[in-house]
């Protein structure tokens, strides 16, 4: 049986579970693919370092750079997370002509179309499916079980700290920052959140799942992106009485117009809705062709064991490559697309909801709605609960369908009014209406 070697350049917690289920499963693997997958090299920072998975110190170094000129090494798995180190070790490995594995999102947010290229012009390929969801396989789908669909609709669930926080503040009517503070406790958090919560993490995800589902690569800078810090205890719980379910949610869509909408934001979604079921860690993705109708895709998008399964699903893909001769089955990434475009977030079109603290007097709901139809925009329902305490009251409203840009005037020229006090909240509404 054929041997391939690898390095497993990064020996954390991803690093370390790649490392224990090609051990736990690596005859099982040999017997599917008939190659053997051999590690002989794991590259961490510090070898005195305890580790929760058993590595043979005869596979331990520091020195990522000869895991990379040994030629024994026909596969490099990049597992160190961030960026700069990252950047350098997968466009060495690739100028070396070595196959790369990745699970790194980030990177290839800022950096794909360049390694892709590489990848393309030193004749090797470069892996990716733990870089999105984790152990859902969702980059196969788009590149090869959807290969013959145009995407008419593609949303996801795609950062599980986000859906923790905003599922146990569902459940327990919390607030946003004792939730966080007990998720970082427990692992599910960072101790610097913001990657997560501010949607950085899913906006580079839905960028390369946009690039993937359109044939154009999406830059970073171009996605709309707004994270959960905002929302409160109280709109989760308006938006229950709604019928609806607040998930951060990644939205790339074709538009009528030329362009893809693409955003990930905080967004009410009914709650007979299939994604409004995803609770706690769990990522989802449900998808449209144009043939095969509506597709769901749910699992675990982190932790040790989810990741390593895919990535151990791209070493099995870039081992049969190189048993083939070295010649990949599928690039990494192809453009098709001469003049695809994000279409522009203030131009998007969707219905909304809106909360704002007003003093409770006669004539300050004629004023908003006032405001509201000079701008176009009609009410499809209010709430003004009792019973709240203080100078203000809580007023929740649910609009038709409006331009981002014609939403975000209006709010402004509401917010001037003497009668609204405080920072008004203003969530999109999908009702994944086609």
């Amino acid at each position: 049986m054929r041997r391939i070697n690898l390095a497993i350049i990064g020996g954390g917690t991803v690093g370390g579970g790649v490392y224990q289920a090609l051990r736990r499963n690596g005859r099982l693997l040999a017997s599917r693919l008939g190659v053997q997958l051999s590690v002989t090299r794991v590259v961490v920072r510090d070898l005195a370092k305890r580790r929760p998975v058993s590595i043979p110190p005869s596979k331990l170094t520091t020195d990522w750079k000869s895991a990379i000129r040994d030629e024994k090494n026909q596969i490099i798995v990049e597992l160190v997370g961030g960026v700069r180190l990252a950047h350098q070790i997968v466009k060495q490995a690739l100028m070396a002509g070595k196959a790369v594995v990745t699970a790194n999102k980030a990177l290839l947010s800022e950096h794909g179309q360049e390694l892709f290229e590489l990848a393309r012009k030193h004749q090797t390929n470069l892996y990716y499916e733990a870089s999105v969801a984790g152990g859902i396989p969702i980059i196969k789908v788009l590149r090869e079980g959807l290969v013959g669909n145009r995407i008419n609709y593609l949303y996801g669930i795609l950062n599980g700290t986000c859906n923790y926080i905003l599922t146990r503040m569902e459940k327990e009517g919390s607030g946003f920052a004792g939730v966080l503070e007990d998720a970082q406790r427990l692992g599910y958090a960072e101790a610097e959140p913001s990657l997560d919560v501010d949607g950085l993490d899913a906006m580079h995800k839905a960028g390369l799942l946009g690039s993937l589902a359109h044939g154009f690569w999406i830059p970073p800078e171009q996605i709309h992106v707004e994270g959960i810090r905002e929302v409160t205890a109280l709109d989760i719980q308006f938006a229950n009485r709604l019928g609806y379910t607040i998930k951060l949610l990644a939205t790339i869509r074709p538009t009528a117009k030329q362009g893809v909408q693409i955003s990930v934001c905080p967004t009410l979604i009914p709650d007979h809705h299939v994604l409004a079921g995803v609770k706690d860690v769990f990522n989802a993705v449900y998808i449209g062709g144009d043939v095969v109708g509506e597709t769901l895709y749910y699992g675990r998008g982190a932790g040790q064991d989810a990741t390593a399964s895919a990535v151990v699903s791209d070493l099995a893909d870039a081992a049969l490559d190189l048993v083939r001769g070295g010649e990949s089955r599928l690039p990494a990434f192809v453009s098709h697309v001469e003049n695809g475009s994000v279409f522009p977030w203030e131009e998007t079109v969707a219905p909304f909801y809106l909360r704002l603290h007003v003093i409770d007097r006669p004539g300050t709901m004629a004023r908003i709605a006032s405001i509201l139809a000079e701008a176009q925009i009609g009410i499809s329902s209010i709430i003004q609960p009792e019973g709240h305490e203080g100078d203000s009251v809580p007023l929740i409203l649910m609009v038709h369908d409006a331009k981002i840009k014609a939403m975000q005037e209006a709010v402004r020229r509401i917010c001037r009014l003497k009668v609204v006090h405080g920072k008004p909240q203003v969530i999109r509404v999908e009702n994944f209406e086609f």
